[in-house]
């Protein structure tokens, strides 16, 4: 089979080429390399996949140039996003440009084509959630009475450029399904993790603070560090695409929440610090700022309607998968240079 990842040379896409790679299928990557790290991936990926890896420079907005690459595509994974919230706030139509406008071209390109789409939207559509009780406990917030988390039935509610583009583009995707008969798949995801993540301050938070603590490098934490997410490991994500895939006559026009789930929760510093402490054998200072415009206090993922419809749950635990990232900068300091 032949695919098209669009944003592929970045942390999600780089690890699913490869993995697709190295189940006989021929993979094409369309990115702009405009995001730090996305060059070394790319040089990694023409390293361990070879032959089967094609590669195309181009911006997700070049609407020409998606379509070509599209061409012969079964299946697109569509990755290529502005995906900071405070990127969005200063410069909202770039946002726009690239997250809604770079989608619907890759949903024309595949309409052209007849190809599936997979999209990774993200929990930010559903806002705040400020109608959603929650309790705050000495180290974490947490759900008043929701112990599976967030199900795809919470109501849509765009907060912050970033959000109302990445909304957009979702329901572009899942009207396409309808008006079209495009098979297409949307991933509402949490908070993703692992290796070959060049995270930052605005994005990828997990990486951000291994890199961060690994190289003596400043930490701030907005908020009170009490906010809880749902960490996923990349390699249980991209399990969850390929089942997606495989199952497509059952998945095709549906959303998933997909997210490490109730298991594999942590507060971003109350808990996380701890464990991050505890691995490196020392202390980490952080410094704390305001709390940054639509952050949720907690965000947890319901992931029983990808168990029940495609037969995927999480296996790997947040301490294994966070111990994985670690060692993994620790061995690749020269990368972050």
């Amino acid at each position: 089979m032949r695919v098209l990842i669009t944003g592929g040379a970045g942390f999600i896409g780089c690890n699913l080429a490869r993995h697709l790679a190295s189940r006989g299928h021929q993979v094409h990557v369309l990115d702009s390399l405009a995001r730090p790290g996305s060059e070394r991936n790319l040089a990694w990926l023409r390293e361990t996949v070879g032959a089967a890896l094609t590669f195309t420079q181009a911006d997700v907005r070049d609407a020409a140039a998606v379509t070509a690459a599209a061409a012969g595509a079964d299946a697109i994974f569509h990755f290529a996003a502005q995906v900071a919230v405070t990127s969005s706030v200063v410069d909202p139509v770039y946002d726009f440009e690239v997250n809604a406008r770079g989608t619907l071209n890759v949903l024309e390109a595949a309409r052209r084509h007849g190809s599936a789409v997979f999209y990774t939207s993200t929990n930010k559509v559903y806002g705040g959630m400020e109608d959603v009780p929650i309790v705050e406990l000495p180290t974490r917030y947490a759900y008043a009475d929701l112990p599976w988390g967030i199900s795809e039935q919470q109501p849509l509610d765009f907060h912050s450029p970033y959000g109302c583009s990445k909304g957009a583009a979702d329901q572009y995707v899942r009207d396409y399904a309808r008006i079209y008969g495009l098979r297409t798949v949307v991933f509402r995801m949490s908070c993703i993790y692992g290796e070959r993540q060049f995270g930052n301050e605005d994005q990828g938070w997990v990486a951000h603070f291994l890199i961060a603590a690994v190289l003596g490098r400043p930490i701030t934490i907005y908020g009170d560090g009490k906010q809880v997410r749902d960490l996923l490991h990349v390699d249980d994500l991209v399990r969850a695409f390929e089942l997606a895939w495989e199952r497509l006559d059952t998945t095709a026009g549906r959303v998933y929440n997909i997210g490490g789930g109730p298991a594999n929760t942590l507060a971003i510093w109350a808990e996380f610090g701890p464990l991050l402490e505890e691995l490196l054998g020392r202390p980490v200072p952080v410094s704390y700022g305001p709390w940054r415009p639509g952050d949720q206090r907690v965000y947890i993922t319901d992931v029983r309607r990808a168990a029940a419809e495609f037969g995927w749950q999480p296996t790997i635990s947040a301490r294994e998968g966070v111990t994985r990232l670690l060692r993994w900068v620790q061995a690749n300091r020269e990368l972050f240079t």
